[in-house]
């Protein structure tokens, strides 16, 4: 089976920042990334770790310091004009948007702006804002929408090209959890249509719903690149078995088992951390013969592997 197309390749990007009489700042070091055609990608660290800088680099806002980086076989830097039409860039907040003007007016403008054909602006913008839901507030201007709404005005506009590879910069960033929702459901829908999406965010929801991979970045370097499935398991070899309703004679014969590592309190029973899958048909044979049958087992969540390799910074759920 042969490998899939690349969206995106980086290959030891490097990005420096030197403000003046100040320490220079490495914002990017030695980044290596690549995304397949056709995939959402998260981009996953708190604040400052260097996902705004490489999302910038990717859309040629951004020059990089050495290195080398391709959306689908285009270099960003010496071949930018033909990047350009093929990617899309959805901000999180009010950056990019025209306030004063409406809904309609900014996605017209956007058109304009990539060249698109006279005939085929107010209809591609017309058809873009039904997509998002806007379609009744079409003529109304920007700066009576919620954030919400703002955001999926963004959306379109990223859209507005007919962009292959979609950048969303913290696109769901102070929105109510209805809105974040609905616009996850607008990103899972545009992935079914083949585009390919690289997420940078630190969500631990919007990571774990959409993507299927992550890079976790911190400090301007990649620390892992997995599904968010497999992260887990770099982080923990311990198998979580939760049980409600053991007294503390079974917790007590249960915690002298080869492999149990730990028995911790939760919110309703016991955790059980086991170390090696080996271990847990014992301890659940145990658990089941004393006549507890409320038992589930489980790897650890995203938001576990996000504080293990990086810590609780900037970190939100």
């Amino acid at each position: 089976m042969s490998p899939r197309p690349q969206a995106v390749t980086v290959i030891d990007l490097v990005r420096t920042f030197q403000p003046r009489k100040q320490p220079a700042v490495q914002a990017l070091d030695g980044v290596r990334l690549d995304v397949d055609e056709g995939e959402v990608h998260g981009l996953l660290g708190p604040n400052g770790a260097g996902k705004t800088t490489l999302v910038k680099i990717l859309t040629t806002v951004l020059l990089p310091t050495s290195g080398r980086a391709e959306i689908l076989g285009h270099d960003v830097v010496h071949d930018a004009k033909a990047v350009r039409p093929l990617i899309g860039i959805v901000f999180g907040g009010e950056r990019g948007l025209y306030t004063r003007l409406t809904a309609r007016q900014n996605l017209e403008y956007w058109a304009s702006l990539y060249r698109l054909p006279g005939a085929q602006i107010k209809a591609r913008a017309a058809a873009l804002l039904e997509r998002v839901g806007l379609a009744e507030k079409a003529d109304v201007k920007v700066e009576t929408f919620s954030r919400g709404m703002k955001q999926r005005l963004h959306l379109a506009r990223g859209l507005v090209a007919g962009a292959k590879v979609l950048f969303l910069d913290e696109p769901t960033t102070g929105m109510d959890p209805i809105a974040a929702r609905e616009f996850r459901t607008l990103i899972s829908e545009i992935r079914a249509e083949g585009a390919t999406i690289l997420l940078a965010t630190h969500d631990m929801v919007e990571a774990e719903v959409l993507c299927d991979r992550v890079t976790l970045i911190d400090h301007g370097r990649i620390l892992a690149t997995e599904s968010p499935r497999s992260l887990g398991r770099l982080v923990s070899r311990f198998q979580r078995v939760d049980v409600e309703g053991a007294d503390r004679e079974l917790l007590d014969r249960v915690a002298a088992l080869p492999g149990v590592e730990s028995i911790v309190e939760s919110d309703d029973g016991h955790r059980i951390n086991v170390d090696g899958d080996e271990h847990v048909p014992v301890v659940l044979k145990v658990i089941v013969e004393a006549g507890v049958v409320d038992v589930r087992t489980s790897r650890p969540s995203l938001e576990e592997v996000y504080v293990g390799l990086i810590g609780d910074r900037g970190l939100e759920v």
